[in-house]
């Protein structure tokens, strides 16, 4: 496993990016809001795939707050997702998104994907944040979902991660990582386990690329001071470096 610092966001010569992907559960931003944009701007993420974002009073209030705080800006989802959210830097050129609603079963909670396509130095990507079931057999159902919306995005490479509620020997993960690149998998760095900051004892939490993106690491950013990843919220981040090529 790396320990080292992650690359930095950068285009290289022949148009092709790294770029910095942070996927985090911040818990409907009700925990130390000032420790959750300190761990944001620290990661220095070019795309941030949230789950649990705030989705009721004044939410995209909310959200337009955290992001200018950890400088960012609001890309897609929130409440019209039912929690993914999306942000970017301004590396990032927006090329259109889309909120998705998932089916519901009855007595369960909404579930949604929040999805874009962006441009970033000469690389065309597909981006998607989710949060899935704590039900078994509905978590199954949305990792194929998931699957079958990437391959209705139209792009050749893309990012996808959120709160799996599942673990790496579950069905729905493992459904995921069968048709993905489970980025801790492929190049792990820093720590594995997402849940909980206290006691950290399981990775339900992921970051997946398609075939074809070089994935230079993938993992908790442990660098990080540890009060404020207690503070922010009940996950912890997981930061991936990737190399998307031109196209």
């Amino acid at each position: 496993m790396a320990t080292g610092m992650l690359p930095e966001s950068r285009t290289e010569a022949d148009g092709s990016a790294v770029i910095r992907v942070l996927s985090y559960n911040i818990r409907s931003m009700r925990d130390d809001e000032d420790a959750l944009a300190r761990v944001f701007r620290a990661c220095e993420p070019d795309l941030v795939l949230v789950q649990e974002a705030p989705r009721f009073f004044r939410w995209r209030k909310h959200a337009a707050r955290l992001a200018a705080k950890s400088d960012l800006v609001v890309l897609s989802g929130g409440a019209t997702a039912s929690g993914p959210l999306l942000l970017c830097s301004l590396r990032a050129r927006v090329e259109r998104t889309d909120d998705v609603l998932l089916p519901r079963t009855p007595g369960l909670h909404q579930r949604g994907f929040a999805t874009a396509v962006v441009r970033i130095g000469g690389a065309r990507l597909g981006v998607l944040s989710c949060h899935l079931s704590l039900q078994g057999k509905e978590r199954y159902a949305q990792a194929g979902m998931l699957l079958d919306r990437l391959a209705a995005m139209g792009v050749q490479h893309a990012i996808a991660g959120g709160d799996l509620n599942d673990r790496p020997d579950g069905r729905a993960f493992g459904r995921l990582a069968a048709g993905l690149q489970d980025c801790w998998a492929t190049a792990p760095w820093g720590g594995e386990y997402t849940s909980t900051p206290d006691r950290p004892h399981q990775r339900i939490d992921a970051v997946f690329a398609t075939r074809g993106v070089e994935v230079l690491g993938c993992g908790v950013p442990l660098y990080l001071p540890d009060t404020d990843l207690r503070a922010a919220t009940d996950h912890l981040p997981v930061l991936a470096a990737v190399r998307v090529p031109a196209g």
